[in-house]
Formats: structure tokens, C-alpha cells, sequence
């Protein structure tokens, strides 16, 4: 039988250990997390909390990078969609329903609250997050400049225009997010900000409208 560490369940969930310190760290900081709150809300010593995630800068970190890759996934699904109606649907709505699990005991957009500004000066998360963010702007600027291409866009909207308001949208869901916002109140807005940029199409298209 192969021994385990001393101190951590038999049970040791890495993801849900990872949602749990997320959740601290969105409640108090970073500063105001300390080693033995990430210990007895992950249900392990402390030896065992840094076996597993070694310091406390390190495991924000990985809280940080695993929260932000979540919000770039809706960014993954949403440039495969095949009409840009369904592109922004998928992005801002999926986005809106990450950032509002709640039901699961996820924290707020981590990655926009003030634990941010409060980060480990060992680990530069702010730069990864930043750089993953334009990141997800640039692939999203071009699905929409292939958009453009294949006459799915207006001729009198910019492509690159519509990618910064959408990227800016985006980033106003994230902040009302973290600042309480539900998920009824964020999809409202994301409806009716779809509603008042649509149509993208040109007229007389066939193309669908987002859902």
C-alpha cells in the first residue's frame, strides 16, 4: 500500500482545494489570507498544504493562473462559433455564467478583484493575467476581422473597434462581477448590450442573431 502524506485526507481534491483558497484570497487579499485560514479551509496541515502547493505565494498563484485560464476558455469556444452573432453570444454570455458559479462555491472574477493589487511581489500573476487577457483580445479581434472578410459585418463597423468594445464589455461583466453583481442582473446586460450592437450583419443577411 502506497503511504500518503501525513496531515492530508485521503480524499485531497487539488481542484476544489484550489476553489477554496480562490476563495479566500477574494474575500481577504492575499495579505489578509493567512497560511493557517488556507490550511483549515482546505482541510490539511500546514506541512501538508506545502507539500502540496509549497508557499503561500505559490499557491496564489496557481489559484490565479487556474481561474484565468477558466475565464480564456470561454474565449476558446466562442471564436469557433460559425457567425459572429453567435461569437459575442458565446463570449459575453458564457462569461457571464463563469463568472457568476456562485452555486459552486467559486469566488467572484478573481482576476479582476483587489487581491490583484494585493499580490505576492515573488510572483508577477498581474503580468500573466494581463498578457492572457490581450491575449484573448487578439484572437478575438480576429474572428472578427474574418468576419468582416466573409461579409458576416457590417462595412461600417471596424473590426478592430468592435473587438475593444466587446474586450471592454467584457471587462465591465468581470468588475460588476467581483462587486457582487448576480447572474440574472450580468445576463440582462449582456442581452441587451447584444441586442444593441446587433445587427453586425449586413442587411438582407441570412445570418442568425444571437440567442
Amino acid at each position: 500500500m502506497t503511504a500518503r502524506s501525513a496531515g492530508r485526507p485521503r480524499s485531497f481534491d487539488r481542484d476544489d482545494a484550489l476553489r477554496r483558497a480562490a476563495h479566500l484570497f477574494w474575500q481577504h487579499g492575499y495579505s489578509g489570507t493567512s497560511t493557517r485560514a488556507l490550511s483549515e479551509a482546505l482541510g490539511i496541515s500546514n506541512s501538508s498544504l506545502y507539500a502540496a502547493f509549497g508557499t503561500k505565494a505559490q499557491l496564489f498563484d496557481e489559484a490565479v493562473r487556474t481561474y484565468a485560464l477558466r475565464y480564456s476558455a470561454v474565449y476558446d469556444q466562442a471564436v469557433t462559433q460559425p457567425t459572429l452573432a453567435r461569437v459575442l453570444a458565446t463570449l459575453l454570455l458564457g462569461s457571464v455564467e463563469e463568472f457568476t458559479r456562485v452555486e459552486h462555491g467559486h469566488p467572484g472574477c478573481l482576476t479582476s478583484s483587489a487581491a490583484m493589487a494585493d499580490s505576492s511581489t515573488t510572483l508577477d500573476v498581474r503580468a500573466y493575467v494581463t498578457g492572457l487577457q490581450q491575449a484573448d483580445e487578439s484572437r478575438l479581434r480576429d474572428r472578427i476581422r474574418r468576419a468582416a472578410l466573409e461579409g458576416d459585418l457590417r462595412a461600417d463597423i471596424e473590426p478592430d473597434a468592435l473587438a475593444a468594445l466587446i474586450h471592454t464589455l467584457w471587462q465591465g461583466l468581470s468588475t460588476r462581477a467581483e462587486l457582487g453583481a448576480g447572474r440574472e442582473e450580468l445576463t440582462g446586460a449582456a442581452q441587451l448590450a447584444l441586442k444593441l450592437i446587433h445587427p453586425v450583419s449586413p442587411p438582407g443577411s441570412a445570418r442568425e442573431a444571437p440567442g
